[in-house]
């Protein structure tokens, strides 16, 4: 038996550096070993509370948090101390007061054990143990479609299976082309409900009028064009899983009306006064911080809460690049069906392990099949989309100033959106998250443009790793 990071290997013997380490036998990863911290409230009215708390992620905060202070001045979802393998590291999310570690405002860093973590009136003690606890991790690499031999990985699988065999609802966050769709399928297909239908909502592709027709349905004649009846998602996933992916993406208003869906199961059609019953387990999916969007007010908080029952975080693909070569085996024989005996340029492995893979899992499929379908190509699949040039075209003093700045303004913004959508791969929600406006905007700036016959995809945020069907 083999100890990866263990308390003794660190430097100086300080062991209380060392927050989580990996506990292997033969070679492969057996335990995740997470240490345990205390807590303690050293200013403010709370003087004195103190937690125990053994688990990867710790929120501080004044309400729905794993240590709760009584301070008007600390934000709902105040900070996040995160127990990684190479520290303790502290974010800031979104508070409206700051989050100081001596005197210093701190976004988002690497604190040393001992360190006073000063919130609003209040200050906190934060201090490593020597205990720690084990985490088991899953037996195997592959846990149905989705496929990983890292401990962070196989530590998901084990927790996927656990809350699998509940009806609690779960929160997965993870970044876009991570995986998450992947382990929303694999819930269900590891719970009771795997024979029921699995139904996919993408919040992300909705138009803002149609949220309340997809998720509660609606009857005919309910309004214009309502020509028969429909069921909404409630409905259509009864007895299965109900999977909201990118819920992040709901408006305020409609988010009110989901979060009574979701404590009651309980939907009336629009147009009709019938409470209809919808026996069904919820899973939702989000590549947005949505602790921070509460402390923003662009997420209700009493919806978040009412998510987050169980949470599962999905590593990026940078963070677990010992399972590249496990990956790029599976999208080979994937290939094999369309393209017989596929083969990739001798040094794909060697660069796929230096790239940053901002699209996950995603963007490395992709690129296994382009490497297959182009093997010669010099840079394919690796590198971020070259950037235009961004110089206008000469101006026209033969036409009216307000024409001859409007050409260039229409130039500039053609310009900067294409090369916005192919930096993104054509997801609109990804690209106006980019940009900081609103999904509206981009489609507006489309359709002006006249690039509505583009393959610009409204919020093509699928992030399963094989593809699944929406209802099974």
């Amino acid at each position: 038996m083999t100890v990866v990071r263990s308390p003794e290997d660190v430097v100086d013997g300080n062991h209380l550096e060392t927050p989580t380490w990996v506990t292997s036998f033969a070679g492969l990863p057996r335990t995740v070993n997470v240490r345990r911290c205390r807590l303690e409230v050293v200013a403010g009215a709370d003087v004195g509370k103190v937690v125990e708390l053994a688990q990867p992620s710790i929120m501080i905060g004044r309400t729905g948090a794993d240590l709760t202070v009584n301070d008007p001045k600390v934000s709902g979802l105040h900070c996040e101390l995160r127990l990684q393998a190479d520290g303790y590291r502290i974010r800031d999310l979104g508070s409206t007061n700051g989050t100081h570690v001596k005197g210093v405002r701190i976004v988002d860093g690497f604190i040393p054990p001992g360190s006073t973590i000063q919130i609003g009136k209040s200050a906190v003690v934060f201090d490593p143990l020597d205990d720690s606890v084990s985490v088991p991790l899953w037996h195997e690499s592959r846990l149905h479609s989705l496929i990983g031999g890292s401990a962070s990985m196989r530590h998901l699988f084990d927790m996927l299976n656990r809350f699998a065999q509940s009806d609690a609802t779960v929160l997965i966050q993870g970044e876009t082309g991570a995986g998450k769709e992947g382990v929303a399928d694999a819930i269900h297909q590891c719970s009771p409900r795997r024979n029921g239908p699995f139904v996919v909502l993408d919040c992300s592709a909705i138009p803002e009028q149609l949220f309340e027709d997809q998720i509660f349905g609606h009857e005919q004649g309910a309004f214009t064009g309502a020509g028969r009846a429909t069921v909404g998602v409630f409905e259509a996933a009864h007895g299965g899983t109900l999977f909201l992916d990118e819920i992040g993406e709901l408006p305020l208003d409609v988010q009110s009306k989901l979060l009574r869906a979701v404590e009651t199961r309980k939907v009336r059609r629009i147009g009709s006064t019938k409470v209809i019953a919808s026996d069904v387990r919820i899973v939702a999916a989000t590549n947005r911080d949505l602790a921070a969007e509460v402390n923003r007010g662009t997420f209700r908080s009493d919806l978040f809460y009412r998510l987050s029952v169980a949470k599962l975080s999905v590593p990026a693909l940078r963070e677990r690049r010992e399972d590249i070569p496990l990956l790029i085996e599976h999208f080979l024989r994937q290939l094999v069906a369309t393209h017989g005996d596929p083969r990739l340029p001798d040094d794909f492995a060697a660069r796929a392990q230096r790239h940053a893979w901002p699209g996950n899992v995603r963007e490395l499929r992709n690129a296994v099949e382009r490497a297959v379908l182009l093997p010669n190509h010099p840079t394919l699949g690796f590198e971020a989309p070259p950037k235009k040039d961004s110089q206008f075209g000469e101006v026209d003093i033969d036409v009216p100033f307000k024409v001859a700045k409007q050409k260039l303004v229409d130039e500039f913004d053609r310009k900067y959106l294409e090369a916005l959508l192919e930096a993104h791969d054509n997801n609109i929600s990804a690209a106006a998250r980019a940009a900081g406006i609103e999904r509206m905007s981009i489609y507006k700036m489309i359709r002006r443009l006249g690039l509505d016959k583009t393959e610009a995809r409204p919020g093509d945020d699928d992030d399963s790793e094989e593809s699944t069907d929406h209802q099974r």
